[in-house]
């Protein structure tokens, strides 16, 4: 295992996470003056990278794709000094250094010392648990619109979900499939209004109310979905040439289970100033618990994170002002 460290001077604060929380809080750390690495994912991206358009982010009025915005924010971070590493962190472990509190982050094979850490990891696409899901991942079952609608060119396809996700991108494949059907367990959206009314006019938008899949069968790819309604029981059979899934996220928090306090779903529990249950160890975006998760919260939760962890680290090293 490579020792990160440099010996026994450990970084001033470790940045987990590569997505919106973590290049702000990346940007606000070096910008501070204080020596910072953000170690991002090796097998996983960031879901805003999967974005074909954000509409909603403060002074971008003409909107931005979600990979172009993400690389505007890594520029803008390392050009203040952060360093970046990609690696899969498996573990977090307390470790003095010196005579100072801090912590370990092992990643792939490297290790990195620090006197703070910021967890930005995010999350992923909940899965359905439907028959034949994981069969046809690849093969027909989509977590992304923006990657994969162009192999749908003229064909059928669903999307599972009602929130705004789900609905925006079932917009974004009507730019390529001739019809797009989008399958929600309730008889209502609860995506914004705006997005609601774009859909509701789309031609070629039409809606399965009150319904879950069953099923995902097909040959070796994917032809059918069975859809079963909550309210009549009534099966039927949707002939589809690919399905494309937002039905939540789940917290990509398993490592920290046991350092840091978790909610019930597995979201990261922080208080205002981002600092969890752990001293030292803060976390921001989507992988803590809140109400509303949007890129301008992450940046929002990264910048706080990062003022935070640079007033532990002033005050471990006896700089407090």
């Amino acid at each position: 295992m490579t020792d990160a460290t440099q010996g026994e001077t450990p970084y001033d604060v470790v940045i987990v996470g590569g997505g919106p929380a973590g290049l702000t809080a990346g940007m606000y750390a070096a910008r501070a003056n204080l020596r910072v690495v953000m170690i991002e994912g090796a097998t996983s991206v960031s879901q805003i990278t999967m974005t074909d358009m954000i509409e909603n982010y403060p002074g971008i009025p003409e909107g931005a794709n979600g990979y172009d915005l993400v690389e505007r924010l890594r520029r803008q971070a390392t050009q203040f000094g952060l360093e970046t590493v990609s690696a899969d962190v498996t573990a977090l472990a307390k470790r003095k250094w010196g005579e100072l509190d801090g912590w370990e982050v092992t990643a792939g094979e490297q290790r990195f010392g620090a006197l703070a850490v910021i967890l930005a990891t995010g999350a992923t696409w909940r899965r359905l648990g439907a028959a034949g899901e994981d069969r046809f991942i690849g093969k027909g079952v989509s977590f992304c619109a923006t990657c994969d609608a162009p192999f749908y060119k003229n064909r059928e396809v669903a999307v599972v979900g009602g929130g705004d996700t789900a609905i925006q991108e079932a917009i974004f494949l009507t730019k390529f499939a001739k019809k797009v059907t989008v399958i929600h367990r309730r008889d209502r959206l609860r995506a914004t209004a705006i997005l609601q009314q774009r859909a509701f006019a789309n031609e070629k938008i039409v809606f399965a109310w009150d319904s879950v899949v069953e099923k995902i069968d097909g040959l070796d790819l994917l032809q059918e979905v069975r859809l079963r309604n909550l309210k009549t029981a009534e099966e039927q059979t949707l002939r589809v040439d690919g399905i494309f899934i937002f039905v939540g996220l789940d917290p990509n928090t398993e490592p920290f289970r046991g350092t840091v306090d978790l909610d019930g779903k597995g979201y990261i529990a922080v208080d205002g100033e981002m600092r969890t249950s752990a001293t030292g160890v803060f976390a921001a975006g989507d992988c803590i618990a809140k109400r509303l998760r949007q890129v301008v919260t992450a940046c929002g939760d990264g910048a706080t994170a990062a003022f935070s962890a640079q007033l532990h680290v002033e005050e471990l090293k006896g700089e407090a002002y």
